[in-house]
């Protein structure tokens, strides 16, 4: 079944850019001037309103930057190709720190950090270090284990799936983890997984949800970014449950959600870009988790009392240092 969706998905994939092309660049800058302040720009690859992964890491920059009386610009809707030359606009126009916000961002990251080794650049979930290069990666494997813990506890067919974007690290190790907490359940259970190859391509991510709803999937799980509202939106057509990502997102599907994955990047921009501002940066990759207060797990009230209790029991085990959720960057088939 695997390999018949990933064929649909691709030729949907390459009839999307024959019939749109590429989508274009928007830059913006904060309407709160700093003045005497440091100059913040934030890198994102889809749009900054997106209820998901784009839209928390808007929020979390903007919150530090009041903080830290930083002025702020965005770059959204950027695709691969476009990395290097917004992280070069901004370094030469002067900007004190630009961050890139996913695994996507670390190489062109330091390609250009060459160049402009007095502007300090920050990539979250990338493995991305060197003197004036930082990575500040989230245990976002922890919020998918947990996630399969209650899928599986509240699957009555034993049959769950999860679909992600593209096959990053940041990305395969939520899947990962999403099938270890539920096989921690229940062995036998099968969990179908499915890659879109896209960000932002809702339709994608809906083929892929409805397809394993035909073949018998009853809870479905993304970490899609917005091509994972597609996926949120089959669940609800067919009627059955649906877990969110980064953001919460029980607005999209009040009645058929069962959590979302919330990843607190207020928590994570404040850290990266507090080092930056009080001089504290060092050029590594820092890993935050549970216990720091980076990720956590929004249960909904449609979660049973059974699965709300085995979550909690893993929440509190992985805070505690008990329960270690391992990393896998494992494709797996």
């Amino acid at each position: 079944m695997k390999k018949a969706l990933y064929f649909v998905l691709t030729l949907a994939m390459t009839l999307s850019f024959v019939a749109c092309g590429s989508k274009g660049n928007e830059t913006k800058g904060n309407d709160d001037k700093k003045e005497g302040g440091k100059k913040v720009a934030l890198l994102v690859s889809g749009a900054v309103n997106d209820q998901g992964w784009n839209q928390t890491a808007y929020e979390g920059a903007k919150k530090a930057c009041e903080k830290y009386n930083c002025e702020l610009a965005y770059s959204e809707n950027l695709g691969t190709a476009d990395i290097a030359a917004a992280f070069t606009d901004y370094a030469a126009a002067g900007y004190d720190v630009v961050i890139g916000h996913g695994f996507e961002f670390g190489d062109p990251a330091l390609e250009v950090a060459e160049i402009y080794p007095d502007v300090k650049f920050i990539c979250t979930e990338a493995d991305a270090s060197a003197e004036n290069v930082a990575s500040y990666v989230m245990a976002c494997e922890q919020t998918a284990y947990v996630e399969g813990i209650i899928a599986a506890t509240m699957s009555k067919s034993g049959k769950v799936g999860a679909i992600g974007p593209i096959q990053g690290d940041s990305l395969v190790k939520i899947v990962n983890g999403f099938e270890d907490g539920a096989k921690s359940v229940n062995p036998d259970l099968v969990v179908e997984s499915a890659w879109t190859n896209s960000f932002v391509d809702t339709q994608l991510a809906q083929e892929a949800a409805k397809a394993m709803i035909e073949d018998g999937v009853d809870v479905i799980k993304h970490c899609a970014n917005a091509c994972g509202n597609g996926a949120m939106s089959a669940a609800v057509e067919a009627g059955i449950w649906c877990q969110g990502d980064s953001y919460d997102q029980s607005s999209l599907a009040p009645k058929n959600i069962l959590d979302s994955a919330l990843y607190n990047l207020d928590v994570v921009m404040d850290i990266a870009l507090g080092d930056a501002m009080n001089g504290s940066f060092k050029g590594e990759v820092y890993n935050l988790g549970m216990s720091d207060g980076a990720v956590e797990v929004k249960i909904s009230d449609n979660v049973s009392e059974e699965a709300k209790a085995a979550a909690q029991d893993a929440i509190d085990k992985i805070i505690s240092g008990e329960l270690n959720v391992v990393r896998d960057y494992t494709i797996r088939n």
